[in-house]
């Protein structure tokens, strides 16, 4: 049986979120999926999660080497499998929201020069109020400013947005096709924090991508949050910015200096009057 979309869940003792995770993703309708589960806790602690399923169309992968928090490496490991013309990589604490996957689906088709397709995140959890209400108005705002960027065609201002402006969407708000995710050779995982936006930059600008205006996730905020804090550590200030250095950095080798510069002074002027 052919396959629409694979699914790769890496997952780090989290049994309870990564049922509900998995849950969200069998109760798409209009689209056949296969799921990856890749444990990387060293106790094998998602097993008996995914056992609870008795489903054919998961498999379960312990990681050889245990990163102890590195989802780059482990997402690595499961995409090389996929038999999917799409693929998915979905956090696991994260939610698929309903007839998603069909709407993306449709995406593509309506859209075959594209490589990605993206849309809106919802967050939710029983972190701090304050927290919440931030994380809120951050994706509304980059809902809004992702909306505004395709309309400058699907690859330069979503990528100028990426790199000069803010990161426009969470890891698991992204679908890719199977062929672009292989040009990219997956993630790079010598970028420890920050490694979906690096990841989303690439497809944008060597695929393009495509923002449709419906929520794709649910996104699971906790206290204190990685990326987006209210009130971020030095530690957390310190990884973000070595992070966009070296999407920076690595753009400008791969593109040149003239279309770094000419990206950020678009971004900066047109982009910024939207």
């Amino acid at each position: 049986m052919s396959v629409d979309f694979s699914v790769i869940i890496p997952t780090f003792r989290r049994p309870g979120e990564l049922i509900e995770a998995i849950s969200s993703v069998l109760l798409q309708r209009q689209a056949t999926v296969e799921i990856f589960v890749i444990d990387d806790s060293p106790d094998g602690s998602a097993a008996e999660a995914v056992r609870s399923f008795a489903d054919s169309r998961i498999t379960y992968l312990q990681n050889p080497s245990p990163t102890g928090g590195v989802p780059s490496v482990v997402r690595n490991i499961g995409w090389p499998m996929a038999r999917g013309r799409f693929v998915h990589f979905l956090d696991d604490d994260d939610l698929v929201t309903e007839g998603h996957y069909a709407a993306v689906g449709a995406g593509f088709a309506s859209r075959p020069d594209i490589g990605m397709v993206f849309g809106q995140i919802e967050p939710f959890g029983n972190g701090p109020v304050a927290q919440l209400e931030h994380e809120r108005r951050y994706f509304a705002d980059a809902a809004r400013k992702a909306a505004l960027s395709g309309r400058f065609g699907p690859r330069f201002a979503f990528a100028g947005r990426m790199l000069f402006d803010q990161a426009l969407l969470v890891c698991s708000a992204s679908v890719i096709r199977r062929e672009c995710l292989e040009r990219l050779d997956g993630f790079d995982p010598s970028i420890r924090l920050m490694e979906d936006a690096d990841y989303h930059l690439r497809a944008m600008r060597q695929c393009g991508a495509l923002f449709i205006n419906r929520t794709a996730i649910r996104y699971r905020v906790g206290s204190p949050s990685l990326m987006h804090s209210a009130q971020p550590t030095p530690g957390q200030k310190q990884g973000e910015q070595l992070g966009h250095r070296q999407m920076q950095q690595k753009y400008r080798r791969q593109h040149g200096a003239i279309e770094f510069y000419a990206l950020a002074l678009f971004t900066r002027t047109v982009l910024k009057l939207f």
